[in-house]
């Protein structure tokens, strides 16, 4: 940015200086504006043509000035554009390599293909749970904004078999296609499911004719933001209170209470025990809304007698500090691993 500003600085400068040199010659010679500015602009790049009119002798002594002076910084001014050029392309190169490093090194991480609306939101919350990403965006209006991100990002076409690849698709935990139509998220779940059959994939559809499209395509689940956004209307016209603490719950933002899912492993210390053996609620001052069982079927307020068994998932709300730390008494692998 500094070496920007610089250069615009050199150039505004130059422009000055040309225009000052004619003013000069309009007012030593009396020349109209069109002579004054070729003789000066000849005079500072020393092409040498020859002079429009005869100088006077007060003309000359101000032509060897004007060259003095204007020669040196022209010179200077060419470093300047070189310079720039060299290491805008330097520095653009460097960059890139460093997030292709960055990129290689990834595992477990989330593909998100394209960085809209969505995309930002959605980018934002995972990046604040730490959970790491690559960005595939296609619109290179798109790159200040990712390069002021700091996020790992791929300017290309997210549907390109070679891209995915490249961003570790073979290495990815999912991918999530919140790209701006519905066919061109067809089509990249179609090409992201050939290359990882097991891969979990969300898929965003903005119609509900297209969630069948997408589902054969191969996406594991489908989400609407514009169904998702008029159930939420309507819950905070007939459930205000209610929707109040989901959101309160819910935001990364809150530092007092949030919910929690958190997975039980099989090295879990609470394996087998039942809730009031755990001492869960006791100890940690959290709240045990649901246990989702290993069949899918979620049990809410599970009783005391409750056993928690390997691969079940505990959703729980409390304050931030005393879920991570039952995330690590479920989880541990998950903690080490990450």
């Amino acid at each position: 940015m500094d070496n920007t500003r610089s250069f615009f600085s050199y150039a505004l400068a130059l422009i000055l200086l040309m225009v000052a040199g004619a003013l000069g010659y309009m007012a030593i010679e009396g020349w109209d504006f069109l002579d004054a500015i070729y003789m000066t602009v000849i005079t500072l790049a020393t092409i040498g043509y020859g002079e429009v009119h005869s100088l006077t002798r007060a003309g000359r002594i101000y032509t060897m000035v004007l060259i003095l002076i204007g020669v040196g910084f022209v010179g200077y001014m060419g470093a300047a554009v070189i310079q720039f050029m060299v290491e805008g392309r330097i520095r653009a190169v460097l960059g890139r390599r460093r997030l292709d490093r960055k990129i290689e090194k990834l595992k477990n991480h989330f593909i998100v293909c394209g960085y809209g609306r969505i995309g930002k939101v959605l980018c934002a919350h995972l990046r604040h749970e730490q959970v790491p990403m690559v960005v595939i965006e296609n619109d290179e209006k798109q790159l200040p904004l990712l390069e002021e991100s700091e996020l790992a990002f791929l300017i290309a076409d997210s549907s390109n078999e070679a891209v995915l690849v490249r961003a570790g698709i073979h290495r990815a935990r999912g991918l999530i296609a919140a790209l701006g139509t519905d066919v061109d998220n067809v089509f990249l779940v179609l090409t992201a499911r050939q290359l990882r059959p097991d891969l979990y994939i969300m898929a965003r559809g903005s119609y509900a004719e297209s969630r069948s499209k997408l589902k054969a395509a191969g996406a594991s689940t489908v989400v609407s933001p514009y169904e998702i956004g008029a159930v939420s209307m309507a819950q905070r016209i007939l459930r205000p209170t209610v929707t109040n603490f989901l959101d309160f719950a819910m935001t990364y933002k809150r530092r007092d209470i949030q919910m929690e899912e958190i997975p039980v492993s099989p090295n879990s210390r609470y394996i087998d025990q039942t809730l009031k053996d755990s001492r869960i609620r006791q100890e940690l001052n959290l709240i045990l809304i649901a246990i989702k069982q290993n069949d899918g079927t979620m049990m809410f307020n599970p009783s005391f007698e409750t056993r928690l068994e390997a691969g079940t998932t505990v959703i729980a709300v409390g304050h931030p500090e005393n879920l991570a730390r039952l995330g690590k008494a479920l989880n541990p692998d998950r903690i080490e691993t990450e």
